[in-house]
């Protein structure tokens, strides 16, 4: 009997059954995906000893946890609801890695290919915003996951909703967590909630966010994604990353006041789903090397660039080994201080 790797690091967020149309134009039907796994396959790259933090349906395919389970991730913390949930997700990318998640009817005519019976009653997530009150279906609970999850000392939280990151946080940190990062959920990153994300961003190791949603939650007061950064990180958060897709990152180290540009890693895309989350994923690991903000931003870097070289969010976990250490020596030499 195979034992696991001693938790020493856990992700919490989303698992979906993902429909992708790739920028080649291949289609993936119902294969797994979510933010979890993309994250949990970036953070591979580097370690193990990783548990796993959601909440899915009794119709989630049992064999792809077993599947996940038998790469080596922990799934204790994957709570299965005595109810179905849809967990559909469609995403197309007809203009490169631009995502395209409405209307998957046409997606697919455009393609020239046949809609997939699977996806009928499919419908696409719309713009809503989060509730400060009610928990929702996906929403994570305190009891959803092992008490000895606490014993890991290093946490990210992958986009979910407004109540699963503020109430998991205080959750953690009664443990050994000491490291903690947030990727915030796009339904919350609105001026509606710009008094609320003081208190969420207070305390964070790193606070993780892309461009567009960095954009909404400042509308109306800026426009300067350096000066964002560093309004969040006077809230109380030591490293603000703000990723910027096939542009690359801005990293913002709030305890030496600097600033600094991260180009993406040069790769051939097979599908960019999930390059965020991977991203995260890998960060954490990074910073835990050796609590080095640069090479915490690099081996994220990485992890993105792996697994969308692929079209499954293991795919990073299969290759050489050296390759991604061989990467980040290569992209620190492209860095440069803004």
């Amino acid at each position: 009997m195979s034992t696991l790797p001693l938790l020493r690091f856990i992700i919490a967020g989303q698992l979906r059954r993902d429909y992708i149309i790739t920028p080649q134009g291949k289609a993936l039907l119902d294969v797994p995906g979510g933010g979890l796994l993309y994250a949990a396959a970036g953070m591979a790259v580097w370690e193990s000893g990783i548990g796993l933090i959601s909440r899915v349906g009794e119709d989630y395919p049992q064999e792809w946890l077993e599947k996940i389970a038998g790469l080596g991730f922990d799934t204790r913390g994957i709570r299965i609801l005595p109810e179905a949930v849809d967990l559909r997700y469609f995403v197309a990318y007809p203009d490169g890695d631009q995502p395209v998640t409405d209307n998957p009817v046409l997606q697919f005519a455009k393609a020239g290919m046949p809609f997939p019976k699977t996806l009928l009653g499919y419908t696409p997530p719309t713009p809503q915003i989060d509730s400060r009150l009610r928990l929702s279906q996906l929403t994570i609970r305190q009891n959803d996951f092992p008490a000895d999850y606490l014993d890991a000392t290093a946490a990210h939280l992958c986009p979910m909703d407004f109540l699963s990151h503020t109430m998991l946080p205080s959750v953690l940190r009664k443990g050994s967590i000491n490291t903690l990062t947030l990727d915030p959920g796009a339904n919350y990153m609105t001026p509606t909630f710009w008094d609320d994300i003081p208190v969420l961003v207070n305390g964070l190791t790193a606070f993780l966010c892309s461009e567009e949603k960095m954009n909404a939650l400042f509308s109306g007061r800026s426009t300067d994604l350096w000066e964002m950064a560093e309004t969040l990180a006077g809230y109380g958060c030591e490293i603000i990353v703000i990723k910027r897709g096939s542009q690359g990152q801005y990293l913002y180290d709030h305890t030496s006041r600097t600033r600094w540009i991260i180009p993406a890693y040069p790769v051939q895309v097979e599908d960019p789903t999930g390059a965020g989350d991977a991203y995260c994923g890998g960060f954490l690991a990074g910073y835990r090397m050796n609590y080095d903000p640069l090479q915490a931003a690099l081996a994220g870097s990485i992890s993105a660039a792996m697994v969308i070289e692929g079209t499954n969010p293991f795919y990073a976990m299969d290759a050489l080994p050296g390759l991604a250490k061989a990467r980040m020596d290569a992209l620190h030499d492209m860095v440069r201080k803004a």
